[in-house]
């Protein structure tokens, strides 16, 4: 096992022993390394060369430690609302040495208010539908930047009822990235952010999961 592979077992087992709070569904390191960790692994090929990224509702730090680990070179923003997570991620960053991670703890929509528009990538794992995230990750994305996301078997619907409002949020048509088995319904979620955020985004706190931006 190569040193970045070995890290993120390691990572797998503090998950898998946290007591502090619970960070993820899946219980047992080689559970959580083999569904969660290498799960991650398929969206570090889209990251920028350089630069600064956030991981969006972070929970246990997936997939922005993964990003971390294997990309040591730009930096890692971990934003979680919850700061029993955000401590216990702190704790897990401590134990595996990463230094170019900065977590943080707010409600996404207040961080993006001060950080507007200042990351080249910004990306989130089962946060919300594929619309709802969309907009609570663009205004945090320089324009030319991406916006990434993890979904499965709904994606299709969860694209469709948005149509063709994306450009509403200044991002392009989302592009679908397939991985894993043969007629896997994993899939990454990409969009490039094509033109500045309008200023009303970010919506009041909570408001993008209860009034759809798009209707």
């Amino acid at each position: 096992m190569n040193p970045q592979r070995s890290t993120l077992y390691k990572y797998a087992e503090l998950l898998a022993s946290c007591k502090r709070a619970r960070l993820t569904g899946t219980r047992g390191a080689d559970e959580i390394y083999n569904l969660q960790v290498l799960d991650c692994l398929e969206s570090v090929k889209y990251l920028p060369d350089t630069g600064q990224v956030i991981d969006v509702g972070t929970g246990g730090g997936l997939p922005g430690i993964v990003w971390a680990v294997c990309r040591p070179e730009i930096r890692v923003v971990l934003l979680d609302s919850i700061n029993k997570k955000c401590e216990a991620v702190q704790e897990i960053v401590n134990a595996l040495g990463i230094r170019n991670v900065n977590i943080i703890c707010s409600r996404s929509e207040d961080f993006a208010r001060v950080n507007r528009e200042s990351f080249d990538l910004a990306g989130a794992k089962a946060l919300a539908s594929a619309g709802v995230t969309a907009e609570l990750l663009s205004p945090l994305v320089k324009v030319s930047g991406h916006v990434i996301t993890f979904k499965g078997e709904k994606v299709h619907d969860e694209i469709s009822e948005v149509n063709d409002k994306w450009l509403t949020l200044g991002l392009s048509k989302p592009e679908l990235n397939f991985y894993g088995e043969e007629n896997s319904s994993k899939c990454l979620v990409i969009w490039q952010k094509i033109k500045s955020c309008p200023k009303e985004f970010p919506r009041r706190t909570g408001l993008a999961g209860t009034k759809k931006f798009w209707e």
